[in-house]
C-alpha cells in the first residue's frame, strides 16, 4: 500500500496524500499564556473545511487562537502502542470530544488537525480545549454516522494516485479503465472495528460497504469496480477508495460516493484523460 501523511496546509488549506502537501505553516513562537478562542463554527471537516455535523473516526480542524504554544507535527517518534498521540510535547495542548481525547496530527497556536474518536456515538456532543491547564470554551459537536468527504490535492481536484502510489497532476493524468486511489474522511465504522486514534496496519474495510456508492459524472459505479474502500493503512481516519474507472469515463469528471442518499460534496474532479 502507499504511504501518505495528511499534514497541515495553510489556513483552511486541504490536507492531502503523499507527503501530501509539506507542512506551510511555518513555527510559530512561544506564546504569552492567554486563553485558547474559538467558536463552534471553526470545528470543520478536515477535507472539506464544511462545519458539524461531523462522524466518529474523521479527521477535523480545529481553528483558532492561542491553541498552543508552538507549531508541531506528529511524526513515528510519537506513536505509542500503534495509535497516535494524544498530545504532542512542547504544545501544551489536549482536546476532548465529549470527555474522550482526541487524537492528534498537527498542533499551532491557529490550527489543530484531530481524529474524533471512533466508538462516539452519533448524537450531540462537545469538545473542550486544554492548554496548560487554561480551558478554551465548550463547544457543541454534532456526530452521525458518516460524513464522506474526498481530500483535495488542487482546486477542485481529488487527491488521488495511480496504482504505483504516483499522484494524479496535470502532467500525470488517469485512464478509462485504470486504477485509482482516491483519499477521504468521514467513511465511518470499520471492520475489524478500531480503538481511537489506532492506525489500521491491514486493510480495514468500512462497516457499511454494501451501501457504499461511487458516481462519476452521475452514474453508479459497478461494485466490482470498487476493490476496496476503507482505512488507509499506517493511519487513522484517512480513508482510501481504490476504484477502476469505467471504460466510457470523460475526461476530467465530477466524483461523488457516499451511503444511500448521502453523498460527498458536488463539483469534485478527477484527473482523467480521454
Amino acid at each position: 500500500m502507499h504511504s501518505c501523511v495528511p499534514c497541515p496546509g495553510v489556513r483552511r488549506a486541504h490536507l492531502g496524500f503523499g507527503v501530501v502537501v509539506a507542512v506551510l505553516v511555518a513555527a510559530s513562537p512561544a506564546l504569552v499564556a492567554q486563553t485558547p478562542a474559538y467558536r463552534a463554527i471553526d470545528l470543520v471537516n478536515a477535507a472539506s473545511n464544511a462545519p458539524t455535523p461531523l462522524s466518529p473516526g474523521t479527521i477535523a480542524t480545529l481553528y483558532g487562537t492561542n491553541l498552543a504554544f508552538t507549531t508541531r507535527q506528529q511524526t513515528a517518534d510519537d506513536i505509542t502502542a500503534n495509535t497516535l498521540p494524544a498530545t504532542l510535547p512542547g504544545t501544551g495542548v489536549r482536546v476532548f470530544i465529549s470527555n474522550q481525547p482526541a487524537h492528534l496530527y498537527y498542533v499551532s497556536p491557529t490550527q489543530i488537525n484531530l481524529v474524533i474518536p471512533v466508538n462516539l456515538p452519533p448524537g450531540e456532543g462537545v469538545l473542550d480545549l486544554l492548554l496548560d491547564g487554561r480551558r478554551g470554551p465548550t463547544i457543541p459537536v454534532v456526530l452521525v454516522a458518516e460524513t464522506p468527504e474526498f481530500f483535495l490535492g488542487d482546486g477542485r481536484f481529488i487527491a488521488a494516485t495511480n496504482v504505483q502510489n504516483q499522484p494524479l497532476t496535470p502532467n500525470r493524468e488517469a485512464q478509462p479503465g485504470e486504477v485509482v486511489v482516491l483519499y477521504a474522511t468521514g467513511l465511518g465504522r470499520t471492520t475489524p472495528s478500531l480503538m481511537p486514534g489506532q492506525l489500521a496496519l491491514q486493510a480495514t474495510s468500512i462497516a457499511r460497504l454494501a451501501q457504499f456508492r461511487v458516481q462519476i459524472e452521475g452514474r453508479v459505479v459497478e461494485p466490482e469496480n470498487i476493490l476496496y474502500a476503507g482505512l488507509s493503512p499506517g493511519f487513522a481516519g484517512l480513508y482510501q477508495i481504490n476504484v477502476r474507472l469505467p471504460l466510457d469515463t470523460p475526461a476530467n469528471p465530477e466524483v461523488r460516493m457516499g451511503f444511500d442518499t448521502l453523498t460527498s460534496q458536488p463539483g469534485t474532479r478527477l484527473r482523467v484523460r480521454r
